[in-house]
C-alpha cells in the first residue's frame, strides 16, 4: 500500500452492487464518506450507468459524470464505470440468471483490471476497497493491490447475522437438509427466536445449487477476511444482534443513510424517467392516500398483481401506484386487468416510476403498500408512514417479520405464507388507511422515527459510529504503511 504520510487523506474506491437498492445506498455513503474527509472513486457497472444517464438526460445532471453536482459542492468525489461482463443492451431484468452468472464469474476480472489501472493512477494513493458484501472477490483483489478491505452492508444486521451463521442452521438441520426443522431457530447468537419463514427466502429453498447461493456462500466467505463491515442499519434498532456480530466482526451501524436533508440527491440514481405526481398529491386530503410500490429489482406474479388490483377496487382509498414496465415481467409491459385505470380515474394513479422520497414525504400519503426492501422500509420510518407489507423475495421476508411482529408499524397484505386474495387486500388496505384502526400504527412510527433521527444527532449512535470507524480505519492504514516502510516496500 503507497500511503506516503499521515497528510494525505484516506482514498477509497468504492465498488456499487448493480442493482437499485444497492446503488442508492452505496452513492450516499460515498457523499458521507467524502463529507467526513476521504478521496472516493465510486465505481458502477456501465449497464447501471448507462440506464442512469438515460433516465437523466432531460435534467440537468451532466450525463457522463453523475458525481458532477456533488463534486462542485467542494467534495472529491471521482466518478467511472466498469463492465459486468455483459452488452449494456442485455436484458438483465428478464435474464436474471445469466445476469447473476455474469456477477459470480465475470464480473471480478474487469473490477481487477479497473481497480490496478486506479491504483496505479491515483493521487492521494488509494488505501482501502468499499465493496458490497453480496460481490464474491473483495478480499481477494484488496489483498492483491494491498488495500484495506471495507465491506458494505445494505440490509439489517438480522439478516447479516442469519446468512454469517449457515453453518449453525445447516448444523441444527434448519436449512440444506433433506427434511428441513420447521420450528423456531432459537441457537443464533443475539438473535431472537426466528420462525423459518420469516427467514431469506434462500434460507428457506430446498434446492441450494442455485447461482444466488453461490453468490451468497461465497461471498459469506469472503466476508471473514474484511477488515470492516458497514451496515446500514441502527444501533437502537437491532441493539443485540449488532453486539452479538461484534464479537465475530469490526461491525458498524451507520444508518440511515439517506441523502442530506432526506430530499431528492443531486447526484441521479433512478433507472427510469421519473413522474411529477406533485400536482395530484396536492388534490388530496391528508394522509388519504395508499402508495404503492414493489420497488426496482423484483417481480411480481400476475395473479398475485390482479389480486391485488381487483382489491383496491373493491376499496374507496386514494392510491399513486408505481408499475414497473417490467414489474411483471419485460414481456408483459401491460398487466393491469382491462378497463381498470378507466374504473379509478381520480382516485388512482399509475405511474412507471417516480422520486420515492418526494412521494413519501408528501403530507397527502397515508400508507405504503410495499415489498419490505430494506431502503423502502427505512425511508418509510423517516417519513412517519406506516407499511402494508408484501414481500417478495430474498432479505424482505425478514424485514416485513421486524415492520410487522417486532416493531408493530405495519401489517401484512395477506398471509405472508400463503395466496392473498382481492377480499383479503381490500380489507388490510382499510385497515391500514382509516383513521382509527391506523392510528396504533401511526403512533408507532413515529415513535420509531425519533430512534432514526438521535442516532442521526452530533453524539447519537450512528454518528459516533462512522467516527470510530473512520477513526480505526486511519490506524490500520498507518499501521499497515508503517509494516510495509519497514519490510522495504
Amino acid at each position: 500500500m503507497a500511503f506516503p504520510n499521515p497528510q494525505h487523506p484516506p482514498h477509497a474506491i468504492l465498488i456499487a452492487y448493480p442493482t437499485l437498492g444497492h446503488v442508492i445506498p452505496s452513492v450516499h455513503l460515498a457523499i458521507k464518506l467524502a463529507s467526513c474527509g476521504f478521496v472516493i472513486t465510486f465505481v458502477n457497472t456501465q449497464s447501471i450507468h448507462h440506464q442512469t444517464s438515460k433516465a437523466a438526460s432531460n435534467s440537468s445532471h451532466h450525463k457522463d459524470d453523475l458525481f458532477a453536482a456533488v463534486r462542485d459542492s467542494g467534495l472529491d468525489i471521482r466518478y467511472t464505470t466498469v463492465s459486468d461482463g455483459l452488452p449494456v443492451a442485455f436484458d438483465r431484468s428478464l435474464h436474471h440468471e445469466e445476469f447473476m452468472q455474469s456477477l459470480l464469474h465475470v464480473f471480478s476480472a474487469h473490477v481487477e483490471e479497473l481497480v490496478a489501472k486506479i491504483v496505479k493512477e491515483s493521487v492521494p494513493p488509494v488505501t482501502c476497497l468499499i465493496a458490497d458484501t453480496f460481490f464474491v472477490w473483495p478480499s481477494m483483489i484488496a489483498k492483491k493491490f494491498d488495500l484495506l478491505h471495507v465491506s458494505f452492508w445494505t440490509e439489517p444486521a438480522l439478516v447479516f447475522s442469519l446468512y454469517y451463521h449457515m453453518d449453525l442452521l445447516r448444523k441444527n438441520g434448519h436449512f440444506a437438509c433433506q427434511d428441513t426443522r420447521k420450528d423456531s431457530v432459537d441457537y443464533i447468537p443475539g438473535v431472537k427466536a426466528i420462525h423459518p419463514k420469516d427467514m431469506m427466502s434462500y434460507l428457506q429453498e430446498k434446492d441450494i445449487s442455485t447461482v444466488c447461493h453461490q453468490i451468497i456462500f461465497k461471498a459469506f466467505k469472503e466476508i471473514r477476511s474484511a477488515d470492516f463491515v458497514l451496515c446500514n442499519s441502527i444501533q437502537e434498532l437491532e441493539p443485540h444482534t449488532i453486539s452479538a456480530l461484534q464479537a465475530h466482526v469490526p461491525f458498524f451501524a451507520v444508518g440511515p443513510i439517506f441523502p442530506s436533508g432526506f430530499i431528492k440527491s443531486t447526484v441521479p440514481t433512478s433507472l427510469w424517467l421519473e413522474s411529477d405526481c406533485t400536482q395530484w398529491l396536492d388534490s388530496k386530503p391528508h394522509a388519504s392516500v395508499l402508495y404503492i410500490s414493489f420497488g426496482s429489482t423484483v417481480h411480481v406474479a400476475k395473479s398475485d398483481l390482479l389480486e391485488i388490483a381487483n382489491g383496491l377496487l373493491l376499496t374507496h382509498v386514494n392510491f399513486l401506484w408505481v408499475l414497473r414496465p417490467d414489474v411483471v415481467s419485460s414481456e408483459d409491459q401491460h398487466p393491469l386487468p382491462d378497463g381498470f385505470e378507466e374504473a379509478v380515474r381520480g382516485r388512482g394513479m399509475i405511474i412507471p416510476w417516480c422520486s420515492q422520497i418526494e412521494v413519501l414525504t408528501h403530507p397527502a400519503i397515508g400508507g405504503f403498500l410495499s415489498h419490505c426492501g430494506w431502503n423502502s422500509t427505512l425511508e418509510s420510518i423517516w417519513s412517519e408512514v406506516p407499511l402494508l407489507c408484501f414481500p417478495l423475495l430474498t432479505d424482505q421476508f425478514t424485514n416485513r417479520k421486524l415492520v410487522v411482529d417486532d416493531w408493530r408499524i405495519g401489517i401484512n397484505l395477506g398471509d405472508p405464507c400463503g395466496m392473498i386474495s382481492k377480499e383479503e387486500v381490500s380489507k388490510n388496505i382499510n385497515r391500514l388507511m382509516d383513521e382509527k384502526s391506523g392510528a396504533e400504527f401511526k403512533s408507532a412510527v413515529r415513535e420509531m422515527k425519533k430512534i432514526l433521527e438521535n442516532a442521526l444527532m452530533t453524539n447519537g449512535s450512528s454518528v459516533k459510529n462512522m467516527e470510530y470507524f473512520v477513526r480505526d480505519l486511519k490506524t490500520k492504514i498507518f499501521a499497515s504503511h508503517a509494516k510495509n516502510m519497514c519490510n522495504g516496500h
